[in-house]
């Protein structure tokens, strides 16, 4: 079994029994799904950035043979496996693939898209689709359903629909610390992970403005113990990072207070937060109770492959558009900036860039106070 599974296990035994316990049926219209690669089931293969999972060995295990979908795994994601538990078709398309149209829609869209996140700077990094464009597709979604079905039936299949959202990880780790953008300079680690929970609150606000009633959200897994950074820590004996581990465990906590208080506020909706930090960390300490044999899920290089490949590409991509990575001076190289970064002659007075998306590029200090820059940095029009 392949890492990506590993990670994703958590997530869909987690949200299948928060299905279980908060449906009042077995069955819904639709599975809807937001979030980044844990639930992509191909978007990215439709846009232009080098994170794709459209190779192999991704897919070696779908269903009728091997298949590379666009899903960063090695068979199906947990939207997939929760939309056949409950009645419907055992693949969750993407919104962008061609090969679907509005009545596969009508069942099951996903609009998630490897390697974005809460904050639009983390999207911007590998040219992925921002938070805010993926509920500018639902919003098309509810157009083209209402077209389809007419207002009245659209409205149900909406209301009823079961909305997975999985994201987070990247704002931490393919941002934060990688120090990919200027939020490490911008943000404290706390003030970031607030950042992130208003984000997150005023998402979930918006597509309950648009109908959403039944939504899972799920919180981070252990981040330091994802197989990318365990490699990654090979100087400190190749295990967990801590450090990253208490920023999720203080990120859900931030997480399960926001959730309580907006299903407060919003009493019509049935917001579940979905917890996978304990599960997968159990996964790690104790893999023989996962079904593995031979030591661990995690010992045997099963990073490589696709994961080296993506960080790979990725470091082409930021050498190619120079977008600095860990304070180094970037080579010298020319090329079009990728979707939010800043175009030359696209400059705010004093000299601070404006990206494609429309948002101020974070590129150091600044005297704003903390509650100014949330404000102008939460996703568009969420």
């Amino acid at each position: 079994m392949g890492p990506p599974l590993v990670v994703l296990l958590p997530l869909l035994l987690t949200t299948a029994s928060v299905v279980a316990a908060r449906a009042s049926s077995p069955r819904v219209p639709a599975v809807i799904v937001f979030g980044d690669s844990t639930v992509d089931t191909g978007n990215n293969n439709q846009i232009p950035t080098p994170l794709r999972a459209d190779f192999p060995p991704y897919g070696r295990d779908m269903p009728g043979g091997p298949r590379a979908t666009g899903r960063f795994g090695n068979g199906r994601l947990p939207p997939d496996l929760i939309s056949e538990a409950l009645g419907l078709p055992p693949l969750v398309p993407a919104y962008l693939d061609p090969a679907y149209g509005i009545d596969d829609f009508a069942s099951g869209v996903c609009f998630a898209s490897a390697g974005t996140g809460i904050d639009d700077a983390t999207a911007a990094v590998l040219s992925v689709i921002p938070l805010w464009k993926e509920v500018e597709y639902y919003e098309e979604y509810q157009r083209r359903l209402r077209a389809r079905l007419g207002p009245r039936r659209a409205a149900a299949v909406v209301r009823g629909a079961l909305h997975v959202v999985s994201i987070g990880t990247n704002d931490f780790l393919e941002n934060y610390f990688l120090l990919a953008t200027g939020r490490f300079a911008e943000f404290t680690v706390p003030e970031y992970e607030d950042l992130l929970v208003a984000g997150a609150r005023a998402f979930l606000a918006r597509i309950h403005r648009l109908g959403a009633r039944r939504v899972t959200f799920a919180g981070l897994a252990a981040i330091g113990c994802l197989p990318l950074e365990r490699t990654a820590n090979a100087l400190r004996g190749g295990g967990c990072v801590e450090e990253y581990n208490e920023v999720a465990r203080s990120y859900n906590a931030k997480v399960r207070d926001m959730v309580r208080g907006l299903r407060d506020e919003l009493p019509d909706l049935n917001l579940a937060y979905v917890s996978v930090y304990e599960s997968f960390l159990n996964l790690i300490t104790n893999p023989a109770k996962a079904g593995e044999r031979g030591g661990g899920v995690l010992r045997h290089g099963q990073v490589r492959d696709g994961a080296h490949v993506q960080r790979r590409r990725a470091a082409d991509l930021r050498r190619r558009r120079q977008v600095p990575l860990l304070g180094r001076v970037p080579p010298h190289g020319e090329g079009e900036p990728a979707h939010g970064q800043p175009h030359a002659g696209s400059m705010l007075p004093g000299g601070r860039p404006v990206t494609m998306s429309g948002h101020v590029a974070i590129n150091g200090p600044s005297s704003r106070s903390t509650e100014e820059k949330r404000s102008s940095i939460i996703t568009k029009e969420l």
